[in-house]
């Protein structure tokens, strides 16, 4: 049926697809549906409080019975820097002044890395599967987590972040390229001036490790599975696609900046968190950026930018909204996620055995 099984093995699943874990779109119901239809589903925790992630966990374990990703941050906290923090509230004061806010009153901003609370989570519902974005979390915590049972994956955007992962004792990884949307996974480096797209990296990526390989990143239909597979993928992570199915928790606004994104308005910006992440172009990133030198560290750049988006959006506008979406979002279609993964895995079968027939 699929030409290589060992992600299926590997997780227990029937299909190579794995929904991307998006941080703010991400609901159970979301994750449920993709694990009903036989690929991986995931709830994102990044952006969630311990109660949120056990809230949603509940919710999971009594609607399926299928595999489940719990996926979480591994970043490093920055030294706080008041110089840096200060400039960045000056390049806003005019937006705060326009939508008639407070440039004094600026919140600062925070997002915990993965940590002993976290671990606590996963040791008490012991997800199958476990994955990391920005590297891996301490090797005492790790430990801890692959001592539940749970299999390990983590983002690697080149080859060396690759063999990093592999060398840790990750059991699959996943080969973002620069076309994903959202945050790119990188942490050997801060330069995304040399970053491979997906149908580069993944192939190189298969060549460098032991195990199995997932394809992420401007992966939005069934032709994309197909190609992340004929180049040696064990399976593909699909993002964008899913932000357009009604279980995702996606606003009214950043759903019209989807049905509109084309190859060409999309672009990677650390305006929002301080760390590069790929989204709809708007009037923020025209003005300040996209990329920034001036922009506080990762997590610490956001909360500033929280009062503006909510005052914007009150008036109908996404100007400061970060409406994360890949490449190939125009591929996307508006459909209920157990739909959408059934329909991506028998139009990718389809692509296979043509492809096979050709031979």
């Amino acid at each position: 049926m699929w030409p290589d099984t060992r992600l299926l093995d590997l997780f227990e699943i029937e299909h190579p697809i794995l929904l991307a874990p998006m941080a703010g779109p991400s609901t159970a119901e979301l994750g449920i549906a993709v694990s009903e239809a036989g690929g991986l589903g995931s709830f994102a925790c990044a952006t969630s409080t311990a109660d949120q992630v056990r809230t949603a966990m509940d919710v999971i374990r009594q609607r399926t019975a299928k595999p489940i990703n719990l996926n979480f941050f591994a970043h490093t906290l920055p030294e706080p820097d008041a110089a840096r923090e200060a400039d960045w509230r000056a390049q806003l004061r005019d937006y705060y002044l326009e939508l008639g806010l407070d440039p004094d009153n600026v919140p600062s901003s925070t997002r915990a890395p993965f940590d002993e609370a976290s671990c606590t989570i996963v040791e008490a519902f012991k997800p199958e599967v476990v994955s990391f974005h920005f590297g891996l979390p301490e090797p005492s915590l790790l430990d801890r987590v692959k001592a539940t049972g749970a299999k390990v994956i983590a983002s690697a955007t080149t080859v060396a972040e690759a063999k990093w992962l592999d060398e840790r004792g990750c059991d699959a990884i996943i080969a973002q390229g620069n076309e994903a949307g959202g945050h790119r996974g990188i942490f050997l480096s801060d330069s995304i001036a040399t970053q491979p797209g997906t149908f580069a990296l993944v192939p190189q990526v298969v060549d460098a490790v032991s195990v199995p390989v997932i394809a992420a990143g401007g992966i939005s239909d069934a032709r994309g599975i197909a190609a992340a597979l004929a180049l040696g993928a064990s399976g593909a992570q699909i993002g964008s696609a899913y932000l357009f199915c009604p279980e995702a928790k996606v606003s009214d606004l950043h759903r019209a900046a989807l049905r509109a994104a084309r190859d060409d308005n999309t672009v990677l910006t650390n305006l929002f968190t301080g760390r590069p992440a790929r989204g709809v172009i708007n009037r923020v990133m025209r003005e300040l950026g996209p990329m920034s030198t001036r922009v506080p560290a990762f997590p610490l750049a956001g909360g500033a930018l929280a009062p503006l988006k909510a005052a914007a959006e009150e008036k109908g506008s996404s100007d400061f909204s970060s409406l994360w979406a890949g490449q190939a979002a125009s591929l996307g279609r508006e459909m209920p996620a157990e739909q959408l993964t059934r329909l991506l895995v028998d139009q990718a079968l389809e692509r296979l055995e043509a492809l096979t027939s050709r031979r």
